[in-house]
């Protein structure tokens, strides 16, 4: 069978790291540990870098945060490795934190070690050898969501978590931070936003959803599928913007990344996962067996979903930003000027046909 575990490749230029300091740190840390290492790097993603470490059989992962200006309270390593200790226990989906330091001698920055999660991530398109009939990407898209219910439904007080955020005034609060974040990051080549952050400013809903803890960037390649069984997802990754605050922002965000197959061209052309392929579920489709299966009301789903691309387009050109000044050499980053300006566009539209 074909080999469709996702793979680390070689380490990008300008984002490597020192193997000696980084193997002294282990086998200080982490028993047993063959001498010989390995570190690649894996090529997806745009926020924290994540690099494979391997040492004979073993294999981790270790996350850092990237290079370049930061938004202030983004990127805290010590706050994630937390957060998977006390939610690995009743979330078996998370991998498992292994260790984590604060000492800038050793790479420049904090950042931990975790247990590698071996599977399946889907990208934009699916693997040549993994083929999905209509009925298997339903239900796969079934799965992802029982995985997001699964989440929201953990009592966070009960494990500890509830210092992570800080559910009063969340969606204001996010709202606001969002489009001062924005603003900080515009480039004089970006719209300006301003139309939907002041839309959003007076959409907020009056009633707030009950807290949960929520992802805040759960969508398919963020998720582990079982080779054996693609169907089932044995693991959730990135957990950098995890906090307690309102399910509905977390479902609204993931749903910002859900390209359907009727979709504009302009969508299609920033889609990163395989969302159009024949029997996905659609957004309202998603959103309505969330409200069943929970039972939350989703009368104001437009606010959400607009969030949603909003953030998306903060988090994208907060990114370019680092690219157009010069702070990233990823080639990557040069074409998110495009999604800020898509995202805009397909915010204005819900916006336009929305009736709240």
């Amino acid at each position: 069978m074909q080999d469709l575990t996702d793979k680390a490749t070689a380490v990008r230029t300008g984002e490597e790291l020192d193997s000696r300091k980084i193997f002294k740190y282990l086998k200080d840390n982490i028993p047993q540990l063959e001498e010989d290492l390995e570190i690649s790097q894996f090529p997806s993603g745009f926020s924290n870098l994540t690099y494979c470490i391997k040492s004979g059989t073993k294999e981790f992962v270790l996350r850092r945060p990237p290079f370049g200006k930061k938004a202030k309270s983004a990127h805290d390593m010590g706050r994630e490795y937390r957060m998977l200790q006390a939610l690995k226990p009743v979330f078996p989906y998370c991998p498992a934190p292994v260790a984590y330091t604060e000492d800038e001698s050793i790479i420049g920055c904090p950042f931990y070690i975790m247990e590698r999660i071996s599977g399946i991530i889907l990208h934009k398109n699916l693997p040549a050898h993994l083929k999905f009939s209509a009925a298997d990407a339903r239900k796969l898209c079934v799965e992802l969501l029982d995985v997001q219910i699964k989440l929201h439904a953990i009592d966070y007080k009960g494990i500890g978590l509830e210092s992570l955020g800080k559910p009063e005034g969340y969606v204001e609060r996010q709202t606001a931070g969002w489009s001062a974040r924005y603003r900080d990051a515009r480039t004089p080549d970006a719209p300006d936003y301003e139309q939907v952050m002041a839309w959003l400013k007076d959409k907020m809903p009056d009633t707030p959803v009950k807290p949960a803890i929520i992802h805040n960037d759960y969508k398919f390649d963020n998720v582990v599928l079982d080779v054996a069984n693609p169907l089932k997802i044995i693991g959730v990754l990135d957990w950098e913007m995890a906090t307690i605050g309102d399910p509905l922002m977390d479902l609204g965000n993931s749903l910002a990344y859900w390209v359907e197959s009727g979709d504009p061209e302009a969508m299609q052309l920033i889609r990163l996962m395989p969302t159009n392929i024949e029997g996905s579920l659609t957004r309202k489709e998603i959103a309505e067996l969330y409200a069943a299966r929970t039972g939350t009301s989703i009368a104001k789903f437009d606010f959400y979903y607009c969030f949603g691309l909003f953030r998306l387009s903060v988090i994208a050109q907060q990114i370019y930003y680092r690219f157009y000044h010069g702070q990233t050499k990823d080639e990557r980053f040069k074409m998110l000027i495009f999604a800020v300006k898509v995202l805009e566009e397909t915010a204005a539209k819900v916006m336009d046909q929305s009736k709240l």
